[in-house]
């Protein structure tokens, strides 16, 4: 076998690729002199609503910052409860802790998506929202939980970080609840130069809000209305992500056909890759599989110039910061069994068929396979 060099990521490879339109982007906006809130702005907002079917697209700082930001305009604050998933990047508990609400886990399904059943277990008076997390850019289970949502009267904010390009019943993500908030971070596969973020929402009342929010609670520029925050997405960012937008089609069609090359060569059958359901599009952000003896099995991939992740070990409630929450190990089984099994494989759009077949022989290689 030859040795291969897998990275996980290569926005190396992104950047020459793209460089002769990101350097068109730059010279583009730095031309005109004005980098905040500027047309650019505009109309990148414009262009999520028209890929996605959204009402109202409102750009940010960053993903984090649209999480708070929609659970701020939708009045969810001290007192309140969150029911969200414990397997999720601590920016979806952190989000919910920093507008003075309590995260309330419910449990996972194979998938890693929250399980709509384990939710309704979770409902107090205090509730006051659910937060699902389409985790990896597999879409979680929508019909249920905005079943549960309507018959409880609790508002639904979709951390939709992960699946710009997912769709879920022919519907795209973060457009079923109240508001869908995305990252722009650099390893989603639309993504800024750095951090950025945005949401979606049908009501106008709460974009309006949010608008004014995330620019100072400024009206105009000496009308302070309310104390807000910076949470602007500048106006090279936005020229960027307009233009990678018109290319996102293409990068997860790439994904998802590598995605299939490993299913097709990965024989081991203590490799769990979740499958997708007929209903669903995976924008595949993250190639997430649950891999017996994980922890060796990365070190022996790595001996063989192959880089993976673990998306994540520890799962939310188990973390020191969640420790005046009250969980223990053995409250949500599912996720932890999860946490302690899960790799993420390098599969972005620059990899060849060889290394895609490199790393699945090296994983069968490790269980005899």
């Amino acid at each position: 076998m030859i040795d291969l060099k897998v990275p996980f990521i290569d926005l190396q490879q992104r950047f020459i690729e793209e460089r002769e339109e990101l350097m068109a982007c730059v010279e583009r906006v730095l031309s005109q002199g004005h980098l905040v809130m500027t047309q650019e702005v505009t109309d990148f907002e414009k262009h999520v609503t028209d890929y996605t079917g959204a009402k109202h697209c409102v750009s940010c700082g960053n993903g984090t910052d649209a999480l708070m930001l929609a659970l701020w305009a939708l009045g969810i604050g001290k007192g309140d409860e969150v029911i969200t998933t414990p397997i999720s990047f601590v920016a979806s508990t952190g989000s919910i802790a920093h507008v003075g609400a309590t995260p309330v886990y419910a449990d996972v399904r194979e998938d890693q998506n929250i399980d709509p059943a384990e939710i309704e277990k979770k409902i107090t008076p205090r509730t006051k929202a659910i937060m699902p997390v389409h985790w990896s850019g597999r879409i979680a289970d929508m019909d249920a939980i905005m079943a549960i949502g309507k018959r409880h009267n609790l508002f639904v904010i979709e951390d939709a970080a992960q699946s710009m390009g997912a769709y879920y019943k022919g519907r795209h993500g973060g457009t079923f609840g109240n508001v869908g908030t995305f990252s722009a971070h650099p390893l989603k596969n639309l993504n800024a130069i750095g951090d950025g973020g945005f949401l979606v929402t049908d009501d106008e009342d709460v974009a309006k809000r949010i608008r004014l929010y995330r620019n100072h609670g400024l009206q105009d520029r000496d009308t302070c209305v309310m104390y807000g925050v910076n949470s602007r997405l500048d106006s090279l960012n936005a020229e960027v992500l307009s233009f990678r937008l018109g290319r996102l089609a293409d990068v997860i069609s790439r994904r998802q056909k590598n995605v299939e090359l490993y299913r097709a060569r990965i024989k081991a059958k203590q490799i769990y890759i979740p499958p997708c359901q007929t209903y669903e599009k995976n924008s595949f952000v993250m190639m997430i599989t649950q891999a017996e003896r994980r922890d060796e099995l990365q070190a022996h991939l790595l001996q063989k110039g192959i880089q993976s992740l673990v998306y994540y070990a520890t799962p939310l409630h188990l973390h020191k910061a969640a420790a005046r929450l009250g969980y223990k190990r053995g409250d949500f089984p599912k996720a932890e069994q999860q946490a302690d099994q899960v790799l993420a494989l390098p599969h972005h759009q620059y990899l060849t068929e060889q290394q895609i077949g490199y790393v699945a022989d090296s994983v069968n290689a490790f269980y005899g396979a």
